[in-house]
């Protein structure tokens, strides 16, 4: 691995920096001088150097840190925390497709990410049964086109964007095919997690295709937001996407007012809108995450307080068998 004080990986590429993220807790608590010790887990470390180069060496409540390190807290048992807390599985007419709301659906693309959140909601997800090839591509298509009231499909993952650019511009040519679909809208956090992910490739796609891009990011405090990011996000703005913000209230993370303010300004000043905040999904490994809904609904009338509404993000809550996500 290249030592962060060698900056020569900044410009290395998207693909390498996936190649080359940490995947070792010893090696993780190693380069930040953590007193940390190996931690036996399901769901593996994934930390590509973008990210841990914002993380404060030494300082174990770092609020990056604690978004992808493995601690004790993830193996005690909770209850009501499931392996699949939005009953996803009930939702597919396809495998890969999930049909939860009217107007859109969503695709399940890939189960890789350019960062692994310790905190995620499809952390158990069986994505082996779900991604499409080529040919269930074309049965998801086939579907779409039967059913005139879906005017957006979501590409969702894991991350959308671990797939190659052509795949990506093979998958927009496909949707962009259906007469009534006007929108597609990638959840993806790896603008974020690397921003070297946003290169002319990518770029080039999302200007040759007809459809609205909608690009929602997943940012959770603003020491996320770097130059590089501020960068890539000004290169998506300029390709004409739409761009918003999700967000997840975490313990330890973002749990104050100073946080989540502080977020939005950021969000703010690099061209993205704030959009949701979602309360935390009831995963397996993620209660020490949690923040009750009551002390939440507290946190956003201190939040909306000391910002302008349109920075303020909707408190909502992911409520298996509603047809929207609930506001709170």
């Amino acid at each position: 691995m290249i030592p962060l004080t060698d900056i020569s990986w900044q410009s290395r590429t998207w693909q390498w920096h996936l190649g080359n993220a940490i995947t070792d807790i010893n090696e993780l608590v190693r380069i930040l001088d953590l007193p940390q010790d190996a931690l036996t887990t399901d769901f593996p470390v994934l930390v590509p150097l973008p990210w841990l180069s914002r993380i404060e060496p030494g300082n174990p409540q770092d609020p990056l840190l604690l978004q992808v390190l493995p601690r004790p807290a993830e193996l005690a048992p909770a209850e009501g925390f499931l392996d699949d807390p939005l009953q996803e599985a009930h939702s597919a007419p396809i495998p890969g497709l999930l049909h939860k709301y009217q107007g859109r659906v969503l695709v399940v693309v890939s189960g890789a990410c350019g960062v692994n959140c310790r905190y995620c909601f499809r952390r158990h997800f069986p994505y082996q049964d779900f991604r499409p090839d080529t040919a269930r591509w074309h049965e998801i298509a086939a579907y779409i086109r039967r059913d005139p009231s879906i005017t957006e499909v979501i590409l969702s993952g894991g991350d959308p964007l671990v797939l190659s650019d052509r795949r990506l511009a093979w998958i927009a040519e496909l949707i962009g095919g259906i007469d009534h679909v006007r929108t597609l809208r990638l959840h993806t956090r790896m603008p974020i997690a690397i921003p070297q992910r946003v290169c002319d490739e990518l770029l080039g796609w999302m200007h040759a295709t007809h459809l609205r891009i909608v690009m929602v990011v997943h940012t959770n405090h603003a020491q996320e937001i770097d130059d590089a990011v501020a960068d890539a996000m000004a290169q998506l703005a300029g390709s004409g996407a739409l761009l918003l913000n999700q967000s997840v209230l975490l313990r330890e993370v973002n749990d104050s007012v100073k946080s989540l303010t502080a977020l939005s300004r950021r969000l703010f000043d690099v061209g993205v809108t704030p959009y949701y905040l979602h309360l935390l999904d009831a995963v397996n490994g993620a209660a020490h995450f949690d923040v009750p809904e009551q002390e939440a609904r507290h946190l956003m009338e201190g939040v909306a307080a000391s910002l302008p509404g349109y920075l303020v993000p909707r408190l909502v809550r992911e409520i298996p068998g509603e047809p929207f996500k609930v506001p709170r």
